[in-house]
């Protein structure tokens, strides 16, 4: 065992601040990360402050990694020393589920086990998060990172990148395809980013006047203020797929209406539990044949796809970088929508941190 320093949220209603965890020594499949970024995600915030109803504490948050690799298990044989690498939402799934199998562990039918907030698969122990000096994780979670230039920018891919990615893949997203983007914030800049990547035509709806010279910039052909009923009119029954970001409850039937026969709308954005998307109207659904979906993270192959695809396009995320201190401001600034697009923690600063009590 070894002791690293942590950020740690120590109940719901206390901020983050300095707490010593303790990582496993490396065991024969196992890789010890010296973690250099971590990215900020939402889901930090709602598992910090208890609002999913699910958090151990203390919680270090933190699932978007890039690090060096220092020290690997004897029975490693994809990672070296010195290796650059990233860790995202998930450090182990039970493996022999059909989920697993067929490497779609985020599917995992026993539960994969989070990269932090656990449970661990072994001894359903907490788990602690990127928050922290170094992380320990087996090799068949961990994640080559071949991008060139700024490793800080990357590590919102490991969560962002992701969960856009994966149901653009799925739904066959590329040239010929009519694409809608819901939402210009951490996942939908990434959503916009990607599919334009992919070949596809791209329509960034956003309520906000504001975004569209951002959402142009990052690669939509068009953008539509979802406010106005005459620019979404103008869309009516066009679309192949659209990728619905937003986890504000809003109503879905104004987009299934912009989708073409046998379209689909996949959610990836997940409003709080006690306040949910209104029902949309069946009959949306049933004269066209359309369909609501969702799309949770993606498995490790599929990451690893991804990674490669956006290295190989020159694709990162819009980041902020801060410090360690400063988690709590953010957590303020991510609640307002004050962040383009992305914080990232330069994790060198939690080295100047005070000694946890």
């Amino acid at each position: 065992m070894s002791t690293t320093p942590a950020y740690a949220a120590q109940s719901a209603d206390k901020p983050l601040a300095p707490h010593a965890i303790e990582r496993r020594t490396p065991g024969p499949h196992d890789v010890k990360i010296e973690i250099l970024y971590c990215g900020v995600c939402h889901s930090d915030l709602h598992t910090a402050r208890n609002e999913w109803g699910n958090t151990i504490y203390p919680c270090v948050p933190g699932h978007e990694i890039v690090g060096e690799v220092t020290a690997v298990g004897h029975e490693v044989k994809s990672f070296e020393v010195g290796d650059t690498v990233g860790v995202g939402c998930m450090v182990d799934s039970c493996g022999h589920c059909d989920s697993c199998k067929a490497g779609e562990e985020n599917y995992c039918e026993n539960g994969f086990t989070g990269t932090y907030n656990g449970p661990a698969q072994e001894d359903h122990a907490n788990t602690y998060g990127g928050y922290s000096g170094q992380i320990v994780v087996n090799e068949r979670f961990v994640l080559h990172i071949r991008h060139e230039g700024d490793l800080a920018a990357v590590a919102p891919l490991l969560c962002a990148g992701i969960t856009t990615w994966s149901p653009l893949r799925h739904w066959g997203v590329g040239p010929g395809k009519k694409v809608g983007i819901v939402g210009l914030g951490g996942l939908g800049h990434m959503g916009v980013k990607l599919a334009h990547a992919m070949g596809a035509h791209v329509v960034l709806f956003t309520t906000s006047p504001g975004k569209i010279g951002d959402g142009k910039r990052l690669g939509a052909n068009e953008v539509v203020i979802s406010k106005d009923p005459a620019q979404m009119a103008q869309h009516a029954g066009s679309f192949d797929f659209i990728l619905n970001t937003v986890a504000a409850p809003h109503n879905l039937d104004a987009y299934l209406n912009l989708l073409k026969r046998d379209g689909t709308m996949c959610l990836v954005g997940a409003p709080p539990i006690d306040s949910p998307h209104p029902s949309p109207t069946v009959f949306n659904l049933i004269m066209k044949r359309r369909g609501i979906a969702g799309s949770l993270i993606g498995g490790i192959r599929e990451t690893q796809e991804m990674l490669d695809f956006c290295a190989e396009h020159g694709i990162v995320c819009d980041i902020e970088r801060i410090a360690m201190k400063d988690i709590n401001d953010a957590y303020e600034r991510m609640l307002k929508g004050d962040v383009k697009y992305r914080f990232v923690i330069e994790m060198q600063t939690l080295k100047s941190e005070p000694e946890a009590a």
